[in-house]
């Protein structure tokens, strides 16, 4: 049955009533979902959990997508990266297997798809010999199936790059930037989704400028609900819509803006709540079905606004219905939270490092293996 234009404002008006609820009661909720439970846990985190990883040599053939990079990771899927070279040297790793809680698969997905012995069509195949290899080695996967095993990709690649290991697809823990419930190698509670997080040092400058903006995004136009945005909202005077040349420097436009969208593209995953939790501004998602970072310990009501890909005609009533004093709780606690999104070389408690090592001693399994 086809839904009527009074349906469609029945349903906005009770969302925009539960926004209302939700935005009034911003003073009363925590940061996490339950703080002493996190804190709690992170100790015992730290103090305990151990990490084995699979050992390769530097004359590998294949080192340089086995052994953590070199240099200072950069770049759009520099996530992975960073966590394989802060892992290596870190008080996790261990190199006893038998004290390890959790199994290491160490191959970039990122670096597999630039090897031109590999590339994107051949990263299934290289998955499945490396996990024949390691199963006939080794005893760690076959006592579990993999189960306690995990391995970490950003790029979108890794969402079909298991599909000839369905071992690591089904049972492996996988922490991956394209974390969408909608893919069927993604299994909410068993995987985890990773922050795509562009590297800066440092805090961002002038972060007391006025934001006279209301919202902002900038990207391609590479997925409906983009397009739907542009057709809607391209020549709003409040609402700064670019797919293309930006006037002014990205930088500055995250900046000026009180809101700052995180729109799905071709995957739910963009760097986009990175920049902006990075430059003060409310991330406000827009991608319907999107496992969000850190979820499982942050309470993002208290730091985002989440809109479903359908309103986004009524997007500006939904930004424009949250009071000065509702946004200022949000816009602090952005800047309490930020830290959680920072990767750092030599690894700062509770930064994007620890809090993925966090999530990954959440799904550790409850009763070790000896060997």
């Amino acid at each position: 049955m086809a839904t009527s234009s009074f349906d469609l404002l029945h349903n906005f008006l009770t969302r925009r009533r539960d926004a209302n609820y939700h935005t009034r009661t911003l003073n009363d909720k925590e940061l996490f979902h339950d703080r002493d439970v996190f804190f709690e846990n992170y100790k015992e985190m730290n103090k305990s959990f151990k990490i084995y990883v699979y050992p390769h040599r530097q004359d590998d053939p294949f080192a340089n997508v086995l052994l953590p990079v070199d240099f200072e990771p950069g770049g759009n899927y520099a996530s992975e990266s960073y966590f394989k070279k802060v892992l290596a040297s870190s008080h996790f790793m261990t190199k006893d297997p038998s004290t390890a809680d959790l199994f290491f698969l160490p191959f970039s997905i990122a670096r597999l798809r630039h090897d031109p012995r590999v590339g994107i069509n051949d990263i299934q195949d290289f998955i499945r010999d490396y996990i024949f290899n390691i199963s006939h080695v080794y005893s760690y996967w076959n006592r579990s199936g993999g189960a306690d095993h995990f391995y970490v990709a950003c790029h979108s690649i890794g969402r079909s790059a298991m599909e000839k290991a369905v071992g690591v697809k089904l049972n492996a823990i996988q922490i991956v930037c394209s974390s969408s419930y909608y893919l069927s190698s993604y299994v909410a509670h068993k995987d985890a989704s990773l922050p795509q997080i562009w590297p800066r040092q440092g805090d961002p400058p002038n972060l007391a400028n006025e934001r006279s903006k209301l919202a902002f995004f900038a990207g391609s136009i590479n997925s409906p609900v983009r397009e739907k945005l542009l057709q809607v909202w391209e020549n709003d005077s409040e609402i700064s819509v670019h797919f293309g040349h930006l006037p002014t420097s990205y930088s500055e436009e995250l900046l000026r803006s009180k809101f700052c969208l995180h729109v799905k593209g071709f995957e739910v995953n963009t760097a986009r709540i990175g920049d902006a939790l990075y430059y003060g501004c409310v991330p406000v998602i827009i991608a319907n079905h999107y496992d969000i970072p850190f979820q499982d310990i942050l309470n993002w009501k208290s730091f985002s606004i989440v809109v479903a890909t359908l309103d986004i005609p009524f997007l500006k009533k939904i930004l424009q219905g949250i009071s000065v004093e509702e946004y200022s709780i949000l816009q602090n606690n952005v800047l309490k939270v930020r830290k959680h999104f920072q990767w750092h070389l030599s690894p700062v408690d509770y930064d994007a490092f620890y809090m993925v090592m966090y999530e990954l001693w959440l799904r550790r399994s409850s009763s070790r293996i000896k060997a």
